[in-house]
């Protein structure tokens, strides 16, 4: 079984290289992905939903990183232009068969109202 650490760097580290060909190797076929805005469920619409957030970032910075059996947790900044010098979020991800299975992004939507 793949280290759940190992595996939420790798797939942080290709979203941020804005790689979806490697985004897909760690993701589980039945993957829920939730934000404070919305819920995608399968595989295909995480990915379109990646490639999308990829679209509009420039650089997302891993700030630490923890992990347990069968969770890790990766918060992380990213650079919006014209919109956030540094946004910070916080993923917390669920592992089945040694694949992201569900990933929860925390962050605080009021800058998305306020549009700072």
């Amino acid at each position: 079984m793949k280290n759940t650490l190992s595996t939420a760097v790798a797939y942080y580290t290709a979203l941020g290289k804005k790689n979806l060909e490697e985004i897909e190797k760690y993701l589980h076929p039945d993957i829920q992905f939730t934000d404070p805005q919305e819920t995608v469920i399968g595989k295909e619409a995480v990915l379109k939903a990646a490639q999308g957030f990829s679209g509009i970032f420039k650089t997302l910075t891993i700030h630490a990183k923890f992990s347990s059996e069968e969770q890790a947790m990766i918060v992380y900044d990213v650079e919006i232009p014209g919109f956030a010098k540094n946004l910070r979020a916080a993923s917390l991800l669920s592992f089945k068969e040694g694949l992201i299975s569900k990933i929860e992004l925390i962050y605080d939507s009021r800058c998305f109202l306020e549009g700072q």
